[in-house]
């Protein structure tokens, strides 16, 4: 991962973590209105997001199979500095 992009990319799924967060709050965090790091438009075109609403609920977003693989090869990467 040399793009800073990605690097942003994977510190949003980080955060996001394995429980989910409510939308409201990944896209008070996370949205953007500059081009140059387009972090939650560019996870969610990589597939890296899952947005869910059940029943009666608020919209949820959850980090994807292909997004936790992506966490599984970064965090396994000696190079990168991954919580």
């Amino acid at each position: 991962m040399s793009d800073p992009l990605d690097a942003l990319v994977i510190d949003l799924l980080e955060w996001i973590g394995t429980g989910g967060r409510p939308y409201a709050e990944v896209i008070e965090a996370w949205r953007t209105s500059c081009p140059r790091l387009p972090v939650w438009e560019e996870a969610n075109a990589r597939g890296y997001i899952v947005h869910d609403r059940g029943t009666g609920m608020k919209p949820l977003v959850s980090v994807s199979p292909s997004g936790l693989a992506l966490l599984r090869q970064a965090r396994s990467d000696p190079g990168r500095n991954v919580a």
